[in-house]
């Protein structure tokens, strides 16, 4: 009798898989059979009927036969080969950018071939650029596909064609072992979606007549069954990620009269919003109690986050523990260090900066001064939770633009104040605002309050959507707001031009504005510049030595310069609305109004038109992200792939949202009623991630 072989096998039980191929699967994160099922086409092809040359239109993904007519390498700006085929009705140019000899000579004079990819308008007309193709023997005749061809997620040194083998090789393992894949989504919700197996079989071989453009949306029921799946076992491992923490008791606070929060309000030359006091006494509530504090507070920027996190602190130091604030730059730890350590050198209380850029001597001492329990606030980047650094008495965590940091990141450092019986609290901040329904996915484990009121005297921000026809116009802006004693930030996504996008490159930028602008001191900041170079350019900048700063998003969080009143930003259509409003929020701190201007490269699409123009309408960030996720639907709401956004096999947070609000309650009521399921369903989904509190 044979014995069906597992879907918890590795690949390497696969026909034709050996330590290399291994390798490469491991890299897209699969590891079993089961993970090879998992591994669903990201998009779909249809190679099921041919389409005439004469009918293609620019932007169709088609398959097309024909004959090669003539064939030739093209020297330009790049070498390419470049072949027509004809079909009879038209010709179609295909271009090759990267090719071999062997290619060269098969696709001669006369070769009939059939290919598959997107049309586009090129010099010579029509063009598919790098299609897929297979030579068509006239003797025998070559039957088109019966399903939909899927297109997988891949890596370097592996073809879509080994990938769509793969896939049929553990589609035969599940046929094989149908029972090794266990349904367990509770009764009530599978009966109205599709079964997990129906699903799997369904999603890697679509028939030719499925609804593509449902499947490219990632609404087809299959999709969706598998989607709520992955979303209820993210949210039980959060869920018992916070039951894990909480069973252990936290920090006793000796210190109740408030003495030193009182003076320090004092000092402040403003009073708390409504918002901020709501916030601080849900802090304070959470402190009485006998289990650590998980709280995320998010607001708009500027809405006062850090006041609130420094009276947190002020709480426990006066209570005898340590506090320790992670920043995800060195830039925005400097910054909070010198503000912190002149909020707190009134109220004698001891801030240090713990970064990677000291000196060995000093973060020698700056060690010691942590190891030794001595009650102060410890200021840092990731050097906070490496191996070397020991707390003394550790007993809040604050956590600054939490979405940067993984929740490995943000637990490691917790688990450093975890001392018998005792977790330190651990607060954690954002001020990229996301709608409730999100909140409550990405955040399973935290309880969430909001500062939804900014503080009396912030200068409204004019927002300015400009074509880049309109360059000039802004030099003489520049200029004029310059003559004026203030300062300016022009804003570009990359360091280095790109040929697919139309970025303009800050270091070009740079170039440009300073023979535009010779009168002016014109600076020049990325990601790529040494911690003490970013450190000196944005000290001259503060200091208005610099007058036009050129940047590239690293000044996105955290950077306050009162005296910059205009904010220019290069190419906003092709970035998330969440990160164009922070990147917004660095203009409008001081007392002049400020404008920030969107210099877009036309022409638009009408989802740009719209996305730019919330932007130019809306200044509230909790309003802007609603509108992010009502437009893009699928994508990524904060621009770019944070390190601290679970990463999702099949479920979009942003396309998927609907599921959630249901997804919460059956995750508490398995881990209630049953947990064997719930650690089955963790398995199966997280596999090596479900250990966060253990971390």
């Amino acid at each position: 009798m044979v014995v069906a072989q597992p879907l918890t096998a590795s690949v390497t039980t696969l026909t034709g898989v050996g330590p290399g191929l291994q390798a490469r699967l491991n890299n897209l994160g699969i590891h079993t059979i089961l993970d090879l099922l998992l591994h669903l086409p990201y998009r779909y092809v249809d190679r099921t009927r041919l389409v005439p040359i004469s009918s293609l239109l620019p932007g169709q993904e088609v398959c097309v036969q024909g004959t090669v007519q003539s064939s030739q390498i093209k020297f330009g700006r790049k070498r390419s080969l470049l072949c027509i085929l004809s079909d009879g009705t038209e010709n179609l140019t295909l271009r090759f950018f990267h090719f071999s000899q062997s290619q060269r000579t098969g696709l001669k004079d006369g070769t009939r071939i059939r290919c598959w990819g997107q049309v586009r308008t090129g010099s010579q007309g029509l063009e598919m650029v790098h299609p897929e193709y297979q030579f068509i023997n006239e003797a025998e005749s070559t039957a088109l596909e019966q399903t939909l061809t899927p297109v997988y997620p891949a890596t370097e040194g592996l073809a879509q064609a080994r990938l769509r083998k793969l896939a049929r090789l553990a589609l035969a393992v599940l046929s094989r072992n149908p029972e090794g894949l266990e349904e367990l989504v509770p009764s009530t919700t599978a009966n109205i979606l599709p079964e997990l197996a129906d699903s799997l079989r369904y999603l890697h071989n679509p028939p030719a007549d499925a609804d593509i453009e449902l499947l490219r949306a990632g609404n087809h029921p299959s999709q969706q069954r598998l989607a709520f799946e992955e979303l209820l076992a993210h949210q039980i491992s959060l869920r018992i990620l916070r039951q894990h923490i909480q069973q252990t008791g936290t920090c006793t606070l000796q210190n109740r009269d408030h003495q030193q929060v009182d003076k320090f309000l004092s000092y402040l030359p403003f009073t708390l919003t409504r918002a901020q006091q709501r916030v601080l006494e849900e802090i304070n509530r959470d402190l009485e109690k006998d289990v650590p504090m998980l709280r995320l507070i998010q607001g708009d920027v500027g809405s006062g986050k850090t006041v609130i996190a420094a009276l947190t602190a002020i709480r426990l130091i006066t209570s005898g523990y340590q506090v320790a604030l992670m920043a995800p730059t060195e830039l925005l730890a400097d910054q909070h260090y010198y503000n912190l350590h002149n909020w707190f050198s009134r109220l004698d209380m001891t801030v240090v900066l713990l970064t990677g850029k000291l000196k060995t001597t000093v973060r020698k001492q700056v060690s010691e001064q942590i190891a030794s329990g001595q009650p102060l606030l410890v200021v840092g980047t990731h050097a906070l939770f490496q191996e070397a650094t020991d707390f003394g008495n550790l007993g809040l965590v604050i956590i600054d633009e939490q979405h940067r940091f993984g929740v490995h990141q943000r637990l490691s450092l917790m688990e450093k104040g975890a001392q018998q019986n005792r977790r330190p609290h651990q607060l954690v901040m954002t001020a990229t605002p996301i709608p409730r329904t999100l909140a409550m996915s990405l955040f399973a484990e935290l309880d969430v309050s909001t500062i939804d009121e900014l503080p009396p005297g912030r200068q409204p921000i004019t927002t300015v959507v400009l074509s880049n026809q309109k360059r000039d116009e802004i030099i003489d802006r520049i200029t004029s707001v310059c003559t004026e004693g203030n300062q300016v930030y022009w804003v570009c996504p990359l360091i280095e031009e790109s040929d697919v996008l139309q970025y303009q490159a800050a270091a070009k930028t740079h170039e440009y504005l300073v023979h535009m602008l010779p009168q002016l001191n014109i600076g020049l900041i990325h990601g790529r510049l040494r911690s003490q170079e970013k450190e000196q350019v944005m000290q001259d900048f503060k200091d208005g030595k610099i007058k036009l700063l050129v940047a590239t998003t690293v000044i996105e969080v955290g950077v306050d310069v009162p005296n910059a009143s205009l904010m220019v930003i290069e190419n906003p259509e092709r970035m998330g609305l969440a990160q164009l409003h922070q990147l917004r929020g660095r203009v409008g701190r001081g007392k002049t109004k400020s404008v920030c201007v969107l210099l877009y490269q036309a022409p638009l699409s009408e989802l740009a038109q719209a996305r730019l123009e919330v932007m130019r309408n809306q200044i509230d960030g909790f309003i802007i992200a609603e509108k992010d996720l009502e437009l893009r639907g699928p994508g990524d709401m904060l621009g770019t792939r944070q390190t601290g956004l679970p990463q999702m096999r099949i479920a979009n947070l942003i396309r998927d949202a609907r599921l959630l609000p249901g997804i919460r309650q059956i995750a508490d009521k398995m881990i209630r009623e049953n947990p064997v399921q719930s650690e089955k369903l963790m398995q199966r989904w997280l596999s090596n991630r479900i250990g966060y509190g253990n971390v």
